[in-house]
């Protein structure tokens, strides 16, 4: 695979990833569509994963709020009723 494959793959995934269909399949679709051999599992997991470390990136301070703010629900019960906290416990 080159750079090229590689970027519309990603490209592809990313424009995909949060439909409400397979961002997978659509891996497959274009690379179908382009002439291009199937991407395989190792670029579709790369994309995957790609794709979950930028939520999480992205997310990093409402993350870390939930988490503070559950550890804190630990220790005093009252601190349960922060909605970050409900949202930790969920």
């Amino acid at each position: 695979m080159n750079w090229l494959h590689a970027a519309a793959f990603g490209a592809v995934h990313g424009i995909t990833e949060f439909l409400p269909v397979s961002s997978s399949a659509h891996l497959r679709i274009a690379s179908a569509l382009m002439g291009w051999p199937a991407p395989g599992g190792g670029v579709t997991a790369a994309t995957q994963l790609g794709a979950e470390s930028a939520v999480l990136v992205y997310f990093r301070r409402d993350i870390g709020a939930m988490a503070r703010a559950w550890g804190r629900s630990l220790i005093r019960p009252a601190a349960r009723a922060d909605p970050a906290a409900r949202l930790g416990w969920s």
